[in-house]
């Protein structure tokens, strides 16, 4: 596998974002080699989609400088440092099962150094939860709100908040909301104008749709 990974070392002085490691179809050993690989080339890698099992089976000197969070499925391989500035992102979740997703939009924050602001479980089932933070919500210039089912929140948040609303549905629900389509339908025919939208489950592209934005904001 090493032979075959080309590090794209320029990445992040290209496009401001850093390499990342997609470990989904990946076996133990080809992360490990792709991690050798960067090893030295990168001050720090962010992680993907890495299953336990794909964590437990590594090599323990790598496993034992990972930083590793099981919900989001993310780790980072070397130092991150903490964020130097207030939350200038909001993450906004319709329910419990919204959380993976947002979390893995939460660390990829991270690992660039942005705090967030979680406002979880205010789904328009209980409007009243949404609404009681709408003030608080409109002090952000990114809101990423992930949602499943019928994917209603996106456009609710997207005609109270002024900022600009990243989209991520979530494939959690049952019979035709199966698999984030109801969602991300929803999302894409919403009468809010302006949401941005992401592909089912895309925590990470939310975030860096996130720091695209406000890194060409002036001054930023």
């Amino acid at each position: 596998m090493s032979g075959n990974f080309v590090h794209d070392a320029d990445r992040r002085q290209r496009i401001g974002l850093s390499e990342v490691v997609l470990c989904a179809s990946k076996d133990a050993d080809q992360l490990a080699s792709v991690l050798r690989a960067l090893e030295g080339r990168e001050p720090s890698v962010l992680l993907t989609r890495l299953a336990p099992e794909q964590h437990r089976a590594l090599p323990e000197d790598l496993r034992a400088r990972l930083d590793y969070d099981p919900r989001s499925g993310t780790a980072f391989f070397g130092a991150v440092l903490p964020p130097i500035r207030p939350a200038r992102i909001a993450i906004v979740t319709a329910g419990t099962g919204d959380q993976r997703v947002a979390e893995e939009a939460a660390r990829t924050l991270a690992f660039h150094g942005e705090a967030v602001e979680r406002h979880y479980d205010v789904g328009v089932a209980g409007l009243w939860r949404l609404m009681e933070r709408r003030e608080a919500l409109a002090r952000f210039p990114v809101l990423i709100a992930c949602a499943g089912m019928e994917g209603a929140l996106f456009s609710v948040l997207g005609g109270l908040a002024p900022g600009l609303v990243v989209a991520v549905p979530v494939s959690a629900g049952y019979g035709v909301a199966e698999g984030g389509r109801a969602a991300l339908r929803s999302a894409l025919a919403s009468c809010a104008p302006g949401i941005v939208v992401v592909n089912v489950d895309n925590g990470y592209g939310a975030a860096c749709a996130a720091l695209r934005v406000l890194r060409a904001l002036p001054g930023v």
